[in-house]
């Protein structure tokens, strides 16, 4: 029987440490399914999705224990996966403009309002193609309740971007 698990790693960024994770998962007889990672300034930050097997998983704690000590920290949850509740749908956003503080929190203040769930969220500053300002990205998959009417949270969010002169895009996922 198999062991459905979510990892969460953080730790100093270094060479090899994804490949010491994948070889963790592999010695214990580990699926590994799905992951999300990356490095920001010199930290690395992961989640990840597994599969291990029951009779394999005191193991397998036993040994991301020791990873603790070489300065990684590493949580493993079991995955209580659940199917999108009905009527809900996904709605994909993506915003681009000139960076100041609060983007973040404006935006995700409107959508907590209107009951809608971020499933994945991403954000970065670049630096703009010809004037070289600095630029603002997010792109966001959101879970939205049958309750939440689409058309008034996209004027919620349209008016946000009108406020702080972005770009938004918001479209129905099929």
């Amino acid at each position: 029987m198999q062991k459905p698990l979510v990892m969460t790693v953080l730790g100093k960024d270094r060479t090899g440490l994804v490949e010491s994770l994948a070889s963790l998962v592999a010695e214990h007889g580990g699926n590994w399914l799905e992951s999300r990672m990356c490095r920001l300034g010199g930290e690395f930050a992961g989640i990840l999705r597994v599969h291990v097997p029951a009779d394999r998983l005191a193991a397998l704690t036993k040994s991301v224990e020791r990873l603790h000590e070489r300065g990684l920290m590493v949580t493993m949850r079991p995955d209580e996966a659940h199917a999108t509740p009905a009527g809900q749908h996904l709605m994909s956003l993506e915003l681009v403009g000139h960076d100041r503080p609060g983007i973040v929190r404006q935006l995700t203040a409107a959508l907590a309002s209107r009951g809608v769930n971020v499933e994945e969220f991403s954000t970065e500053c670049v630096s703009a193609p010809m004037s070289g300002e600095t630029l603002f990205k997010a792109e966001a998959r959101l879970l939205v309740p049958e309750t939440c009417d689409p058309q008034k949270l996209r004027d919620d969010l349209e008016k946000i971007a009108a406020d702080m002169m972005v770009d938004l895009r918001i479209a129905s996922v099929s």
